[in-house]
């Protein structure tokens, strides 16, 4: 599904990654670990075109990603859950899901009105908050909106940056279960955590280290 190769990645003048390879099979739910500041945010934005310099090789489904920007990404089939959840506060949960609707180019789930009882089945909660602001939601709930309106753009494959982090324990137990569910029916994952909510159950886990020199700390797989 997913195979960057020697990537490596700037912000401004200081380089966060440093030739770091790694993939994501069909169906697979893959944990990216590691300290703060070692690069997992960065990696994600990485991939879905959010970096504005990077050197190395990004495939999805077998197509390279270079100069596509990150919406030609999303109509490919990726989607991307921030660890700032960049929801529009002023609008309803019902809105916000609109927004995330698209006609599906990569996925298969059906129309706008099947995906959205799709994504409230697997988050309930959201279905007796259709019409409250997201900007009255809780931490946690905003979370599973942000994930929600993701899933609506009809992805094949999720990145998510830290999505239990900072949230009450029964909203990170329900994430938890979702994300699995989504892996169980065929959804490929790279997700960013620290706190190994998801470890335990990934198919794999990679964490990402510095590997100091004299001149930078390099960061590998």
């Amino acid at each position: 599904m997913l195979e960057v190769s020697n990537l490596s990645a700037w912000h401004g003048a200081a380089q966060a990654l440093h030739n770091v390879s790694l993939s994501v099979a069909d169906h697979e739910l893959v944990v990216l670990q590691g300290l703060n500041g070692a690069g997992k945010s960065t990696l994600l934005q990485a991939v879905m075109g959010l970096i504005a310099r990077t050197e190395g090789s990004i495939l999805f489904q077998g197509q390279s990603l270079a100069r596509l920007q990150p919406f030609e990404r999303a109509q490919r089939g990726l989607g991307y859950v921030p660890e700032d959840r960049r929801l529009f506060t002023d609008l309803t949960v019902q809105e916000n899901l609109d927004i995330g609707a698209r006609a599906g180019q990569g996925g298969t789930r059906g129309s706008v009105a099947q995906r959205r009882e799709w994504v409230l089945q697997l988050f309930p909660a959201l279905k007796t908050m259709l019409a409250r602001r997201a900007a009255h939601m809780s931490g946690g709930e905003q979370q599973m909106l942000s994930i929600a309106r993701t899933l609506m753009t009809n992805p094949n494959m999720l990145l998510l940056d830290e999505p239990c982090e900072g949230i009450a324990p029964v909203l990170v137990e329900a994430i938890r279960d979702a994300l699995l569910e989504l892996r169980s029916g065929g959804m490929a994952m790279l997700v960013a955590e620290q706190n190994g909510v998801l470890g335990e159950r990934a198919d794999r886990v990679i964490t990402l280290v510095a590997q100091p020199n004299r001149h930078a700390d390099h960061f590998r797989v």
